[in-house]
């Protein structure tokens, strides 16, 4: 039997899951304009071990999404999770953000590509099958009239960026599944499990979070 706990930072939604077995038992999330990681998370996580009747000694392992996504998000998370392996002594299994966040849909024919918004028209994606095995590597790129148009079956785009994305992409075969916004730490059970049994794991001291692009500090306009 194992407890792996799931943090999941990278996109507005600061979520966190206790899976048993690589079954989510107890999910707590929120998704903030704010950013409200730093308050919610350990917060959540106190809530998690508490919800499941177990106690930090009964983790496996901590599994946290790695990116691409919020620099600041997933300095967060990386950081929470790196102090409870440290402190428990357990191992650190990172999870693609893009493959757990693909997973959120189920269907059987296609390609699902999941988004997370960037800026103006850039976004982070990458193509999946629909058995959420990678079609095409983790990108960032400027979204135009003239992107996926080599695809001619289904495409199933999920993300934050919808809304923006459908006044170029608007191919027969696009669809928008604007229901599911943010990837979830509920969906990592099932990777996060298949990891630790297969001892996936990331050197704790290491590791660092899979950012896509470098950090940009913007200096605020003068009035």
């Amino acid at each position: 039997m194992s407890y792996i706990l799931n943090i999941e930072t990278a996109t507005k939604n600061c979520s966190v899951s206790l899976a048993k077995d690589g079954k989510t038992i107890v999910c707590c999330e929120t998704a903030e304009e704010g950013y409200s990681h730093a308050e919610k998370l350990h917060v959540f996580i106190e809530q998690s071990i508490k919800e499941a009747g177990i106690s930090y000694h009964d983790l496996s392992a901590i599994a946290v999404s790695q990116g691409p996504g919020s620099y600041t998000g997933l300095r967060i998370g990386v950081s929470a999770a790196k102090g409870l392996c440290y402190a428990l002594n357990i191992p650190l299994i990172a999870i693609d953000t893009l493959q757990s966040f693909a997973s959120q849909v189920n269907v059987n024919d296609g390609l699902i590509v999941p988004m997370l918004d960037a800026r103006r028209m850039e976004v982070y994606s990458a193509v999946f099958t629909s058995a959420i095995e990678y079609k095409r590597a983790i990108q960032a790129e400027i979204i135009t009239e003239e992107s996926f148009n080599e695809i001619s079956e289904k495409v199933y785009f999920i993300g934050d960026c919808a809304p923006k994305c459908k006044t170029v992409l608007d191919s027969e075969n696009f669809i928008f599944l604007e229901e599911i916004v943010y990837p979830s730490a509920k969906e990592m059970s099932i990777l996060s499990f298949d990891k630790y049994l297969n001892k996936d794991t990331v050197d704790v001291a290491y590791f660092e979070p899979f950012y896509l692009k470098d950090f940009m500090v913007t200096t605020p306009k003068s009035k």
